[in-house]
């Protein structure tokens, strides 16, 4: 009996729904990783590398430690684990990470933008505001370092300076609500952009 059969199985099921609607960026798309922390243990279930989200099966979904030992997996796991390890060390509510390449957060991430807090509902799940997150090399220590640093800030989506998005969540269903939230307030705001009217953000004393 596989006792990550059940996350594994979870999180194949989320990649593949953000992979139809568009967040990977492509059907045949391997870009992007997710992950599941186990709870009260040093061990994060991961996304493999290179390996297209609707091809995958629960054997691929890579099983590691927080040194990076790979405990059950029969793929390397995302090039991008060691950031994952870094938010899990760094943020003790954070169960499970979303990191994609949907669309309209990525406009914000050429722009080198943060998102304002804008709806009541959003800015409940997500946090006061959508910082960005300075960029560096994918899979690089630079990339964990500037990823730990602005993680802190207790919020749960963030912007990657030319790469994508960074949803945080308690579980995996609230990390992939955040990411689906992230895009609606992303997308909404883009548009009002471009409008040229100032665009009006929520009271300070309501977040």
């Amino acid at each position: 009996m596989d006792p990550y059969f059940q996350y594994r199985k979870d999180i194949i099921d989320c990649c593949q729904w953000l992979c139809r609607h568009g967040y990977f960026g492509s059907l045949l798309s391997a870009g992007g990783n997710v992950s599941v922390r186990i709870p009260d243990e040093p061990v994060v279930v991961i996304t493999p590398s290179g390996k297209p989200y609707m091809e995958l099966v629960p054997e691929n979904i890579c099983v590691v430690d927080f040194n990076l030992n790979r405990i059950d997996s029969d793929l390397a796991p995302s090039i991008e684990t060691a950031m994952h390890v870094g938010i899990y060390q760094n943020r003790a509510d954070v169960g499970a990470v979303v990191h994609t390449h949907q669309a309209y957060a990525s406009v914000f991430a050429l722009i080198n933008q943060p998102i304002p807090a804008l709806f009541d509902e959003v800015a409940l799940a997500i946090g006061e505001t959508v910082d960005v997150v300075p960029y560096a090399f994918s899979g690089t220590p630079e990339l964990v370092e500037n990823v730990t640093r602005t993680v802190t800030n207790g919020c749960n989506c963030f912007i990657m300076q030319n790469h994508g998005a960074l949803n945080l969540g308690q579980t995996l269903d609230a990390g992939w609500k955040n990411a689906e939230l992230l895009e609606k307030t992303a997308q909404v705001y883009y548009h009002a952009l471009t409008t040229g009217k100032p665009v009006t953000t929520l009271p300070a004393h309501d977040l």
